[in-house]
């Protein structure tokens, strides 16, 4: 059985915040929940995978994943590792305002179409904010709202954000090679690892991957690795060390990689929010 946590991180008449930590120690399907109210989950460590129907949705730290009210899921894990989301819920006249029409379904509930969306670096970064000004107690409510609030604008704006529109296999194919570098964010993967483990030719898997994701492979884990940094920025004294550990090949390419992402370096994010 699976060991699960839940943080309130705020709540107020605008704005919900929890941090929702899973081990992921039960890799099969969990038994069948329900979602109360409609919810951004931002995933920042991890993957799991969210199954409605027969429609199976990776979650992982570039996405936005939409857990829409009344709507029937299960969840697994087939990577080891658990992980860990920002649930964000707010007030659905709020949500309605700040969602574009065409992302809605029609009828009385604020419901969305896809079930995901591509997320952009300072999407990741205003999680990480949020994360650790919440739990560090320096950040105060109005602040705090307004960073959920523009997070989710941000989250769904056409500019800042990629929805995914192509067919059913190609974006299962696409999942497989998400959940491929997933297993190993450190690892200097080859586009022929890659394809073999997915069972296509490497010319495939990046046409592919480029129709679906409007990005190549290799800047797709890029931004895999970056968001596993902001997550571990709070237990890493040696930055240098955390960039080796993730794969860069040294500290000024992980600085300057992380500073073209987020706008800041590793160093200056730590200083802002008091992690060091």
């Amino acid at each position: 059985m699976s060991q699960f946590s839940c943080q309130t991180l705020l709540d107020t008449a605008t704005a919900s915040l929890r941090d929702v930590v899973c081990d992921g120690a039960c890799r099969g399907k969990s038994g069948e929940e329900c979602s109360h109210c409609t919810s951004l989950v931002y995933p920042y460590r991890g993957v799991f995978m969210r199954h409605v129907g027969k429609a199976d949705t990776v979650a992982e730290s570039n996405q936005v994943i939409f857990f829409n009210r009344g709507e029937d899921y299960r969840v697994s894990h087939p990577i080891e590792g658990g992980d860990a989301c920002l649930d964000v819920q707010v007030d659905e006249a709020i949500l309605c305002e700040l969602a574009p029409k065409e992302q809605l379904r029609s009828g009385a509930l604020v419901s969305f179409k896809r079930p995901r969306r591509r997320i952009d670096p300072r999407a990741q970064a205003l999680v990480a904010l949020l994360r650790y000004s919440l739990h560090r107690r320096i950040a105060e409510t109005l602040e705090a709202e307004t960073l959920a609030l523009t997070l989710i604008r941000r989250s769904l704006g056409e500019r800042t954000s990629h929805s995914v529109a192509t067919t059913y296999g190609r974006e299962k194919l696409v999942d497989r090679a998400k959940l491929v570098l997933s297993t190993d964010l450190a690892r200097r993967w080859t586009l022929a690892e890659v394809a073999a483990e997915v069972g296509v030719s490497p010319v495939y898997l990046t046409q592919v991957f480029q129709q679906v994701e409007a990005m190549p492979l290799y800047r797709y884990q890029l931004r895999l690795r970056l968001a596993r940094a902001l997550d571990l920025l709070g237990s890493y004294h040696d930055l240098t060390a955390l960039g080796l550990d993730l794969g860069f090949s040294s500290h000024s390419h992980f600085s300057a990689s992380f500073k073209q992402a987020y706008g800041r370096t590793p160093a200056e994010f730590q200083r802002a929010l008091h992690l060091r």
